[in-house]
């Protein structure tokens, strides 16, 4: 009502006349000076007044975001101005928020601060802005009211009422559209997971809208990795299914698959050709095989190896792709360019991580000409530390000295992690748990504390890794460990162990990552009444302290869901002061490809020795026993020598995997997953008594595996049958497990 008498004032005025004001006079004000409210009118004694003065002076006015209402009259060459002032927020309060990182964020994201001016006009985006955050913590069903607490001297307190309600839980995970691969498999590649109830830790089975369009991210990559250059998310929607229940749909069009076909490599006419043997070998490899988003970064990380040469100190290298029918030619350009220098690189948003951890993943530094691979790799190294949401860039030119200044502005996100686990078996339950910190004090240190229960032992672990020690590009870590093993009743003994860690682990070169450290454990050893006299003889206290060599070559084109590559693992512990002397020595190795459309196939190998360094026999717990996983169609653990009714291991042991994924053969079973497996391997050598047997025989199985999401948890079943067994083996043609991590 206000603003339309003041409108019908302002036509009533401009049928006057300019008027001369030869003063101001102002009335209203408590807290806002005659200077300031002058200032903003912009009016001086002698000033011509008229209609186009008149709506300039009360815009103004109103702009300054101090007065509620405002009214102006001339009266005799004199401009009076009638103010009633905004109130004073002195409080701002949130109630039914008990969180403390929630409510951290919605006071700093609201619009109204204490000792800031009322203006009802924002209360609207306030709603909206809490809407929004609470939405990205799981409450999408929130209300929001704003009360106004009047005080003296025109103050206010403002309290926002909130009522969350439940999180929004994700009930189905469904894609649609010529998807290609099992919905299971899809699931397993993004974040966002179907609520269970099992999962009473995961905050990935709410509905969380910045999950989903990271979501969306990860499945383009995983089908442009696959083949299919021009895959398409066409949607991706939640659909409300039950009260507080959601349905998320990911509306998938993968296009046709397209082969790399040529490549081409151009550099600087005068640079030795002969240096790109190898990227050139790789262009071959690669001819005919689907297109791969992670083979071509690899190509780049190989041009940026080049690049680093002095004759490349500047560069800029760009990317051409054409697509012919189902082929692609890709060509790499690298022209050397005009030398600019970095100037400065500024860290902005970083309220928890060390400026430190980030600069460390820098290649480039400040005086160094700007190299575009470089800096590009740069990000993405900080980008791999998981410790952001988001890694944006902003390079700013100074044209006078040819000098850039980096911005890199992070967004941080939560890097805590409590997990805990069940499951029942053939073999008995397990629980575990554990809390884990990866960016700890900000300092990018990785703490970790966990335990794991079982029916035969307690374990326990306390370690600490600093990626980067003393600003390098090497890792330290420690950890503190403690174990009982109570086999009496199946290997004849009992084990407590106590001990230590500390070692260092770096890329030694491309892919190769060395390790080294060195374990210290005190060991107590006790049998039965019923173990012959060589185990008796082993039991006792022992202490020992190894020199642990370890060597990585891990070329997977990704950690988890592995399809393509391999990795190779080598192991040594040298005992440096031990009892007995024990040399260990562990191989694995494990190749990854896939048969055909929708399926992975894997060979693994594992070989591993432990002997005495001094012709003294090794202790019981440190004998080599099969893994239950490496030998299907048997008894964990009950396979090989024998003393008496006890199974003891070996001195040697070796197992052969294959493995191959089945096509889905239930149109609606996308909750199973079904794979063939070959089984072989065999434990022997007895060093402590040579009149047992070896029962040196290989064994082997082949068996089908099944893994079953249920509303009761994940179930895995494996059938085996033995091909080759001793006498003396046990035999278990069906083995179930029951229970997930979380």
């Amino acid at each position: 009502m206000l603003k339309i008498y003041t409108f019908l004032f302002f036509l009533i005025f401009t049928s006057l006349s300019a008027e001369i004001v030869n003063k101001v006079e102002i009335t209203g004000n408590q807290r806002v000076s005659n200077e300031t409210i002058k200032m903003f009118a912009d009016i001086s004694n002698g000033d011509d007044f008229d209609s186009n003065d008149f709506n300039e002076t009360l815009k103004n006015l109103y702009d300054s975001n101090f007065f509620n209402s405002i009214e102006l009259k001339i009266e005799k060459n004199t401009l009076k101005i009638f103010v009633e002032e905004f109130p004073i927020i002195q409080n701002v309060s949130i109630e039914g928020i008990e969180k403390k990182k929630i409510k951290e964020e919605l006071l700093e994201n609201i619009t109204f601060k204490p000792r800031t001016s009322y203006n009802k006009i924002f209360l609207l985006k306030d709603k909206n802005n809490i809407t929004d955050i609470l939405k990205k913590f799981g409450f999408y069903f929130s209300k929001t009211q704003i009360l106004i607490k009047e005080l003296e001297d025109n103050k206010i307190d403002l309290i926002y009422q909130i009522e969350t309600g439940e999180k929004s839980r994700i009930k189905k995970i469904t894609f649609l559209g010529d998807k290609i691969y099992k919905d299971k498999k899809l699931r397993n590649i993004i974040i966002s997971e179907e609520y269970k109830f099992w999962k009473f830790i995961s905050g990935k089975k709410f509905l969380n809208e910045s999950l989903i369009t990271y979501d969306i991210k990860l499945l383009k990559n995983f089908y442009l990795n696959k083949g299919y250059y021009n895959v398409k998310i066409n949607s991706s929607f939640a659909k409300l299914i039950e009260q507080n229940e959601f349905e998320l749909i990911y509306n998938i069009n993968p296009g046709k698959k397209i082969l790399f076909n040529e490549f081409k490599l151009n550099f600087p006419q005068d640079f030795n050709l002969a240096n790109y043997k190898k990227i050139n070998k790789y262009f071959e490899d690669l001819r005919l095989e689907p297109y791969s988003l992670n083979a071509v970064e690899k190509i780049i990380d190989e041009i940026q190896i080049i690049t680093t040469n002095e004759q490349f100190e500047s560069v800029n290298a760009t990317i051409k792709e054409n697509i012919f029918e189902n082929k692609i030619n890709i060509t790499f350009n690298v022209v050397e360019t005009e030398k600019s220098y970095i100037k400065k690189i500024n860290i902005l948003g970083n309220n928890v991580t060390s400026e430190s951890v980030i600069r460390n993943q820098i290649i480039v530094d400040e005086g160094d000409p700007f190299n575009e691979i470089l800096f590009s790799k740069s990000i993405n190294n900080i980008k791999g530390l998981n410790f952001f949401r988001e890694v944006t860039t902003k390079i700013s030119e100074d044209k006078d000295d040819k000098s850039k200044t980096i911005d890199i502005s992070i967004v941080e996100k939560p890097t805590g992690e409590i997990f805990a686990g069940a499951g029942t078996g053939t073999n008995g339950a397990t629980v575990s748990f554990g809390i884990k910190e990866n960016n700890y004090l900000g300092k990018g240190l990785s703490v970790d504390t966990n335990a794991n229960i079982s029916q035969e032992s307690i374990r326990g672990r306390f370690a600490v890794n600093n990626p980067n020690y003393n600003n390098s590009d090497k890792s330290v870590n420690f950890s503190i460990q403690a174990s009982e093993d109570d086999k009496l009743n199946t290997y004849g003994y009992k084990s407590t162990r106590t001990g230590f860690t500390i070692g260092t682990r770096f890329e030694y070169f491309d892919d190769l990552f060395f390790g080294i450290s060195t374990e210290n454990f005190v060991e107590d050893i006790t049998v039965t009444s019923k173990a012959s006299a060589k185990q008796k003889k082993m039991a006792g206290n022992y202490l020992d302290s190894f020199i642990s060599l370890d060597f990585n070559l891990d070329k997977r084109d990704q950690k988890f869901a592995t399809s393509k590559g391999y990795y190779s693992f080598y192991n040594i512990d040298l005992p440096i002061l031990s009892d007995t002397g024990t040399l260990n020595n562990t191989y694995k190795y494990k190749y990854f490809t896939e048969l055909f459309e929708n399926n992975t196939s894997s060979f693994s190998l594992l070989l591993g020795s432990s002997f005495s360094a001094n012709n003294k026999d090794i202790k019981l717990s440190e004998r080599l026993f099969i893994p239950g996983s490496r030998l299907r169609g048997f008894e964990r653990g009950r396979i090989g020598p024998k003393d008496g009714e006890d199974f003891i291991g070996g001195n040697y042991m070796s197992a052969i995997n294959l493995s191959s994924s089945i096509p889905q053969i239930f149109e609606n079973a996308q909750n199973l997953d079904l794979s063939l497996f070959f089984d072989a391997a065999n434990v022997w050598g007895i060093d402590y008594d040579k009149s047992i047997s070896e029962n040196s025989e290989i064994r082997s199985s082949i068996g089908i595996g099944l893994n079953w999401t249920t509303v009761i948890g994940p179930l895995s079943f494996s059938l085996a049958q033995p091909i080759t067994k001793a006498d003396t083996d046990i035999v278990e043609t069906f083995r179930f497990n029951l229970g997930t991590t979380f």
